[in-house]
């Protein structure tokens, strides 16, 4: 409907539309209003997807200038429960599908995507989406989401992304038994085969795209998350958002929380409610940037203690050798410093965990940061009410504005690694870096960029309306840093790292289909005969 008179004529267009010519606005405004008629976040999620199929400049117009409310549709929460009713929603295929049962054959099946420059790729096995658990295939819905994030705060180029499953079947018996589910029905294969599958996928992908392709990994189970973290990063550009994005979130929340109390991160201890990946991604970070504050690597890791399902992880010496040892106390009598919690097992933040960080603390630090919203480990209302609003709170799904009996207003930070991996993802992608260290995400920091203004609202982190900006301005940072320390490939330097950052940024106003016309002019007309 926005094409334009000539261009109807030309493309063989006129009268297959309406006479109207439509200006994006008005399809703009068509769109608000219709999702606004819609109050269930499933049938949102539908209709958003639905656009982006049909029109992507319009859907990422709208998506952005209403990022606050629409985020949460297009990823978690909501894409949680799209991912759980995949097969029941399906409408059309998004990404590429890469089975176990293809082995030999991923090259052939990468030319098989229409786009040839595509620079970044996201893939998932599906083990364990968000805190659901083994979703399988129906786990696409991440990489689509993730990838949707990458365009709408990083303003990377939708053709230049590819979102990727790998199914190598699930161990979750409802879905096994589903007769909608649209993977393999098997269970995981956990054989070498699968890391010969993987290994085919990495080696396809560089020889396809080039070696400094960006692969982010999101969402395989722990066991798999570090060691194929380990495996690949000095070897491929790739990066584990659950390990190294959560990581930087939790840090960018933690120094802004030291703007907010005036304490030094080298002085917090930190309590965590989980040992997996997050967890230790989250751990690793902070060490590392205790570090780079003075204290020595020792030193800090005798400020960070983690409480799992069996109790508080010590590490003590039998006969000279190293051993992990699980001391059984309550979690209640282990909470004298910050909690995080990043293992998705619910309300694990209880009243009595939340008095006794508030009669320990005069400033206590709540991060309950598992996703969905229905995983998280207790409540922003919960968190401010039982500390008298004293705590300085975050969560990885959004809450709403609470409201204290004495009139008191917070707004929770939301600890959402879209804050991170799409300004860290642009900043790789223009420069070429081969090889992501953890040095490119202890720079990948927030705290410069919240207000005094916001802090006073309690807020930990810049407004999500603001995500555009943040992720650009993160982007230049992290250029400039990659360059300062030879770790780009790409050249020239550009001298101005703002300007050049800010030019790559995708339009999404519609493009002309008017081809170039023209007349000779000084054309001497061919003689008579």
């Amino acid at each position: 409907m926005a094409f334009s008179l000539q261009e109807r004529q030309i493309l063989g267009l006129q009268g297959l539309l309406p006479p109207k010519i439509e200006s994006q606005d008005i399809q703009a405004m068509r769109f608000q209003r219709n999702l606004k008629k819609m109050t269930e976040p499933l049938e949102k999620y539908i209709y958003l997807m639905g656009i982006q199929e049909r029109n992507e400049k319009l859907f990422y117009r709208v998506l952005m200038e209403d990022i606050e409310e629409l985020m949460p549709i297009v990823y978690t929460p909501t894409v949680g429960l799209a991912c759980t009713q995949y097969g029941h929603i399906f409408r059309r295929p998004k990404g590429l599908f890469i089975s176990i049962l293809d082995r030999g054959h991923i090259r052939s099946i990468l030319d098989n995507w229409p786009e040839t420059n595509v620079a970044a790729v996201v893939v998932t096995d599906g083990e364990r989406i968000l805190g659901l658990g083994d979703l399988g295939v129906f786990g696409m819905g991440i990489p689509v989401g993730k990838l949707c994030l990458y365009t709408a705060c990083a303003g990377i180029r939708p053709e230049r992304c590819l979102p990727v499953v790998i199914d190598v079947g699930t161990d979750n018996e409802t879905l096994l038994k589903d007769p909608f589910y649209m993977g393999l029905y098997q269970k995981r294969d956990r054989s070498q085969l699968y890391d010969d599958l993987i290994d085919e996928f990495m080696e396809a992908v560089v020889d396809k795209y080039g070696q400094d392709t960006l692969i982010q990994f999101e969402d395989f189970g722990n066991h798999n998350a570090f060691r194929l973290m380990r495996k690949y990063r000095e070897k491929y550009c790739t990066f584990n958002d659950d390990i190294q994005g959560t990581a930087a979130v939790a840090l960018a929340g933690l120094l802004a929380a030291q703007r907010a109390i005036g304490k030094p991160i080298t002085e917090h201890r930190i309590l965590f409610c989980g040992a997996g990946e997050a967890a230790l991604g989250i751990a690793n970070l902070i060490t590392m940037s205790m570090v780079e504050k003075g204290l020595t690597q020792d030193e800090a890791r005798k400020k960070i203690w983690m409480f799992d399902k069996d109790g508080l992880l010590v590490k003590v010496v039998v006969q000279s050798k190293h051993r992990h040892v699980v001391f059984h106390f309550s979690f209640v009598t282990v909470c004298v410093a910050e909690l995080k919690r990043v293992s998705g097992a619910g309300r694990l933040f209880t009243h009595d965990v939340l008095k006794k960080m508030g009669t320990l603390n005069k400033r206590p630090i709540i991060f309950a940061l598992s996703n969905p919203t229905t995983k998280a480990e207790c409540t922003a209302e919960d968190a401010y009410t039982l500390t008298d609003g004293r705590c300085l709170f975050a969560s990885g799904s959004p809450f709403d504005t609470v409201t204290l009996a004495d009139g008191r207003v917070f707004t929770p930070g939301q600890g959402n690694n879209a804050y991170i991996f799409p300004g860290v993802a642009l900043a790789v992608i223009l420069s070429g870096v081969r090889h992501i260290s953890d040095t490119v995400f202890l720079e990948a920091t927030l705290a410069d960029q919240l207000t005094d203004e916001e802090l006073a609202e309690g807020r930990l982190y810049p407004p999500l309306s603001n995500i555009r900006e943040v992720s650009v301005q993160m982007a230049v940072k992290v250029v400039r840093f990659v360059y300062a320390n030879n770790m780009a490939f790409r050249y020239p330097e550009p001298k101005d790292k703002d300007t050049f950052v800010r030019s790559t940024v995708w339009d999404i106003n519609y493009d002309s289909f008017l081809p170039d016309i023209y007349e000779w002019k000084g054309m001497n007309p061919a003689p008579d005969h």
